[in-house]
């Protein structure tokens, strides 16, 4: 089971790097050990089992690879690593076979659980939690003034930022209650249902912590849970919740053993097929260490390029700067920041990235409208359907406050002449780009405007200088963008 870590050991590290510095996924470092401790306890079980290579194992395994192998050159470390993860219960089917395979279901299914995922739930989160603490507010009688996730109460502002979300809640209870509903149910329905209870609980306990918080701030006149203190509060009482769904799951525990989890009668141990298992683990290793001589090949040292430059032929008239923000972006070879005028200011950032190996991202989930020390703050984000320059697309709006002042922006990506809001599309567009032409290089293209009450007028100011401009932009992308 190991041999795919050896074989694939940056990946490893990449996980194990964001298990240290991620609280968040901290729990990541006692997946592999519980996962063999579950193995461990099957002991009696797997000594009774026929040990038989299952070939057929090996086309999945190919797969993976070949998913690992694409997501390598796109550069997408989420699919890299649930691609590593799912190799290692594939190397015990490809090399023990289905019966060990079968016996061994959840405690190598766990293993699923190290991979760090689940950043990108931190926005619909928080819409929950804010939903949630407002409505609560609402019921209480206290008069709510909201914007965006942010809202005033009588006795202060609050705002419901990316540690209020609960992911770190929803993630530790899913994989509590997965170990929890294998460990104490044999039968199905019980065990899906826990997992379902622990999806759901933290949810509304986090509104409930939310919602708490507030309210003890309020009724202390801001003096209770409003800093750190808030943060301990709020760990103290998921931790209470938590032993609160045990103790009430542990009511319908059932002790007695079923199907592949029973003690195997006394009995001579099967003998080990050493030639078997020799084949299987050296077909394994073959199959594994094609996709990184595949990788090592597709990232050769880049010819030296010319340094990036845009240059945007606009016909519109240039404006003065009417806001300080910048999108929290990685560093880009190359960008663009100007302003219009007209009627209505419009704004213009493009950040237009080489696609080097190591080099920053065009598309991460580290990419951000706004820092989170930012004076400015996301209020909210959605795709939009709109009409340009000819065209229709979606694009990511987001409505963003600070300044006394709120600030509209639309967002997309640019990657070898295609245009899309989606992430996912663009990491598809830059493997396509890769894959043809030996090119990933794409931009990110944030056109704002800044507006009052009703953001229709920064809407239509947009609309008009994109109607203008499009075409232009396009062409000193594609002027940027390497032969």
């Amino acid at each position: 089971m190991l041999l795919p870590l050896l074989v694939f050991h940056k990946t490893a590290l990449s996980v194990a790097e964001i298990w240290e510095r991620s609280e968040t996924f901290a729990h990541g470092f006692l997946i592999l050990p519980l996962s063999l401790w579950l193995v461990w306890r099957q002991r009696a079980v797997l000594q009774q089992l026929p040990l038989q290579p299952c070939w057929p194992a090996m086309l999945l395994l190919a797969g993976c690879g070949a998913a690992w192998l694409l997501a390598d050159l796109a550069d997408v470390g989420i699919v890299r690593q649930y691609a590593l993860a799912a190799m290692l219960p594939l190397t015990v089917l490809a090399v023990l076979g289905r019966r060990v395979a079968g016996a061994l279901l959840f405690p190598l299914a766990f293993i699923l659980f190290a991979v760090p995922v689940g950043e990108s739930l931190i926005p619909p989160l928080i819409d929950l939690t804010a939903n949630f603490t407002i409505d609560a507010l609402r019921l209480t009688g206290i008069p709510v003034l909201r914007d965006g996730n942010s809202f005033s109460i009588p006795s202060g502002n609050w705002s419901v930022v990316d540690a209020c979300s609960g992911l770190r809640y929803l993630i530790s209870s899913i994989t509590l209650g997965c170990l929890f509903a294998y460990l104490s149910y044999r039968t199905m329905w019980r065990r899906v249902a826990f997992v379902l209870a622990s999806i759901v609980v933290p949810l509304l306990a986090n509104g409930v912590r939310a919602y708490m918080i507030v309210m003890m701030g309020h009724l202390s006149d801001m003096t209770v849970a409003v800093g750190v203190d808030h943060l301990i509060y709020g760990w103290v009482f998921f931790g209470i919740v938590m032993l609160l769904l045990f103790w009430v799951g542990s009511f319908w525990r059932e002790d007695g053993p079923a199907g592949a989890e029973a003690p195997a009668s006394a009995g001579p141990l099967l003998p080990l097929p050493w030639r078997a298992l020799a084949g299987g683990a050296a077909a394994v290793l073959a199959v594994l260490l094609v996709w990184p001589a595949l990788a090592a090949r597709a990232d050769q040292p880049a010819p030296l390029l010319p340094q990036a430059r845009l240059v945007l032929d606009s016909p519109t008239a240039p404006g003065q700067r009417f806001t300080a923000w910048q999108p929290d972006y990685a560093p880009a070879s190359s960008a663009l920041r100007q302003y219009f005028g007209g009627s209505h200011p419009v704004g213009l950032t493009v950040l237009f990235y080489r696609d080097v190996p190591g080099g920053p991202k065009l598309v991460s989930t580290s990419n951000r409208f706004s820092p989170g020390k930012s004076e400015f703050r996301e209020n909210s984000a959605d795709l939009r359907d709109e009409h340009f320059g000819g065209r229709h697309m979606a694009v990511r709006e987001a409505m963003l406050g600070g300044e006394g002042r709120r600030l509209l922006v639309w967002q997309w990506y640019w990657v070898n002449g295609s245009m899309t809001s989606s992430n996912y599309v663009g990491k598809l567009l830059q493997i396509k780009g890769k894959l043809l032409s030996g090119n990933g290089d794409g931009a990110a293209v944030m056109v704002f405007s800044p507006y009052d009450e009703d953001p229709a007028v920064a809407r239509a100011a947009m609309r008009a200088f994109l109607d203008s401009n499009l075409v232009p932009l396009d062409q000193a992308l594609a002027r940027t963008r390497r032969p």
